[in-house]
């Protein structure tokens, strides 16, 4: 079959008359689709061939002029997306949590990709006027007792990746996922102490994560999940810090809205190896997130509480705003009020607000 595309592309006396060939061949063709450079088009070529053409489309990111992909983006080309939309044999694009989470049959993409999580970002800028010089804890063990010489700006970072281990838990119903997220606050204008990174905060996770489908006041009820979060600084006394907690995920959409609700409880450790005993009181028993996609601008807002009343009543709220730059790189600002912005602040109550770039959101 190579040699007779091959030669056709020869006598065709073109590459582009080649290029078209190859995209569009015959069931019995379904090699020259290896020749496709582009992800996008080479897939399209591979439904084509084994007559999986009236598949929905993937949800185009129309404020964006992208689609998701493994990193949030350009998953099919936009002339892809637009032929699509304009045949009517065609279903309705994915929503926002099924480009991500591949919950519906049609979004499945198979185990072992590599996608995004949470937000990819830098931060050359991120501010308080409150820095925590001295850590401290009910465990005498993590309490700072000489107050470190910090500087009030400094840069921030994140990465965060996850991938689907097991597709069909139960036969067609739920799917496992391993993520990973790295934070890091870096005194990089601090050359007095030569620049040391304050606090990096490591976050895996494993999630069972399921397909829903029902309304809740206008709200589509899209995911719902089941997991195992364990969250270190990976230092060592005073300033470790650590917990692991089983968590919660309901996730419901609309148009241009998504809404997370995360409950969670702390595994309990208890004796002088808890570094932070009352943690669940600062950074809280669960959150709630909303993300708003906007012409072209992405906005998200997350609270966080304890769930407690009196003394024990403490918690966060985080606002993020994202618009475009230039491509996929947009720029990104943060603004954080509460306590537990990171793990060793986890009792700390401070505004921080930071500026920079990112090239992942939320979806």
């Amino acid at each position: 079959m190579k040699r007779t595309l091959t030669v056709a592309c020869t006598l065709l006396g073109s590459a582009w008359a080649c290029a078209v060939r190859a995209q569009n061949p015959s069931p019995m063709d379904i090699r020259a689709c290896t020749a496709i450079e582009s992800d996008a088009q080479r897939l399209a070529c591979y439904d084509h061939a084994t007559g999986r053409v009236n598949l929905p489309a993937p949800r185009r990111r129309t404020d964006k002029g992208t689609t998701p992909s493994v990193f949030g983006h350009d998953l099919h080309s936009r002339a892809a997306v637009d032929q699509a939309q304009a045949n009517p044999e065609v279903a309705a694009p994915l929503s926002l949590l099924d480009s991500r989470w591949e919950l519906s049959p049609e979004a499945k993409l198979g185990t072992f990709n590599v996608r995004g999580y949470k937000p990819v970002y830098a931060l050359p800028v991120f501010a308080t006027s409150n820095q925590n010089a001295s850590p401290h804890s009910p465990n005498p063990l993590n309490t700072v007792t000489t107050p470190q010489q910090l500087q009030n700006i400094e840069g921030k970072f994140q990465l965060s990746l996850k991938t689907k281990l097991w597709q069909g838990v139960f036969g067609d119903a739920g799917d496992l996922w391993l993520g990973y997220t790295q934070s890091s606050r870096w005194q990089v204008y601090n050359s007095r102490t030569s620049r040391p990174f304050r606090e990096t905060d490591y976050e895996p996770e494993a999630m069972l994560v399921f397909d829903t489908h029902y309304d809740v006041f206008g709200w589509d009820g899209r995911l719902l999940g089941i997991g195992i979060n364990h969250q270190s600084n990976g230092r060592s006394n005073p300033l470790s810090r650590s917990w692991n907690r089983v968590v919660a995920d309901v996730g419901f959409e609309r148009d241009g809205w998504t809404l997370m609700l995360r409950p969670w409880w702390r595994i309990p450790e208890g004796g002088p190896d808890d570094n932070n005993p009352d943690v669940s009181d600062y950074i809280g028993r669960g959150q709630m997130q909303i993300v708003r996609e906007w012409n072209g601008q992405e906005f998200s807002l997350l609270l966080r509480h304890s769930l407690r009343g009196g003394s024990r009543s403490h918690g966060a709220g985080q606002f993020t705003w994202s618009f475009p730059i230039a491509g996929n790189l947009h720029g990104y600002l943060e603004l954080f009020k509460g306590y537990g912005e990171s793990l060793i602040d986890y009792n700390h109550n401070a505004t921080y607000l930071g500026l920079g770039v990112s090239l992942l959101d939320w979806y």
